[in-house]
């Protein structure tokens, strides 16, 4: 079935049924323009959808079969992060817990439901995740009980859980193959190391007293670098992690908070951010001679304004010249 879209150059749009928050691409390389959509609902009941965009037409294909209840509004949505078209085609949501579906050309079923506190029906809430490419077995869950938990999901088991800040954590991303960093309402940003759990460095502490840290991304690509952002913050303070505590360069040109930031996939130079400015940013950042930049004065390489506060910005990790943008009830995709 075709999508009611609209259609301006370089840019393509899908109305949802329902206010979008959490956006994600396909990896494989046989579902490269396929994307997942998850709804924003006060109630119990959610939605994620499953679009194919077709470059030709710039229409997104849709099939009601591949539309799925979830409980709660899911934070965080990832598909399995490998290209191999021989991997299960999975895709991962989190929310009270963290679900494993399996998408089959019909239907989405769900293959697990991760529980990480057998003693109890009742899980904290997971506020995000991240899957590790390079071992896929591993996922990691932020939790709002302070701890991260690293996923065994081929064996549907905790591997390691750690009690990781002092307050809730926000966001946490993979680095490399043992190594991942955390952001919390206790303002850290710490790395981990999984070969020394007793410990953590703390790469960066906000500023602002008593403020949380709400989005992390580590550069996949480069990993030097990671990227953060303050709760209603209008910066994005770009890290490089041999040179702790002191920000490389803070992205300060949105006129409202920033929501959601994006790496460059594949070369990792460039990053995005969106905010309640109703602008997605694309920052230039590892060419700039790698020197601080505390005083904001980066400018943006590019920008594009939409109608309303932006939710989430996913770079395509297939096609690069592609990035995804949601708000309202739209999810946009902006050809860079």
């Amino acid at each position: 079935m075709q999508s009611p879209a609209e259609k301006k150059p370089g840019v393509c749009t899908y109305l949802a049924q329902w206010p979008i928050y959490s956006l994600a691409w396909s990896v494989r390389h046989d579902k490269n323009s396929r994307l997942a959509i998850g709804s924003f609902l006060e109630d119990y009941s959610n939605k994620v959808e499953l679009l194919q965009f077709n470059h030709e037409t710039s229409d997104f294909a849709t099939d009601s079969r591949l539309v799925f209840d979830h409980p709660y509004a899911p934070t965080k949505l990832m598909f399995f992060p490998s290209e191999d078209a021989m991997n299960p085609d999975l895709i991962a949501t989190s929310g009270d817990y963290l679900r494993l579906w399996e998408i089959h050309d019909d239907r989405i079923e769900l293959k697990a439901l991760l529980n990480g506190n057998k003693s109890s029906e009742f899980n904290s809430s997971i506020t995000s995740f991240d899957w590790m490419e390079c071992d896929t077995r591993r996922v990691a869950t932020a939790s709002v009980d302070t701890t991260c938990v690293i996923w065994d999901i081929e064996r549907e088991i905790v591997d390691t859980q750690l009690v990781a800040h002092d307050k809730e954590v926000y966001d946490i991303s993979w680095g490399g193959f043992n190594v991942f960093a955390s952001v919390s309402g206790d303002g850290s940003l710490r790395v981990f190391d999984l070969r020394d759990k007793e410990r953590s460095t703390i790469i960066y502490e906000n500023p602002v007293r008593d403020t949380p840290l709400l989005r992390l991304e580590w550069n996949k690509a480069d990993p030097r670098f990671m990227a953060t952002v303050g709760m209603d913050s209008n910066k994005v303070v770009v890290l490089d992690i041999r040179f702790p505590t002191t920000p490389l360069m803070e992205l300060a040109k949105h006129k409202g908070s920033v929501n959601a930031v994006s790496w460059a996939p594949r070369i990792g130079r460039q990053l995005c951010s969106g905010g309640d400015d109703s602008r997605a940013l694309i920052w230039e950042v590892v060419e700039m001679g790698f020197r601080s930049e505390i005083n904001g004065d980066v400018e943006p390489e590019m920008w594009y304004g939409s109608t309303a506060e932006i939710n989430q910005v996913r770079w395509s990790p297939m096609e690069l010249d592609w990035i995804g943008i949601a708000f309202l009830n739209k999810l946009q995709i902006l050809k860079v």
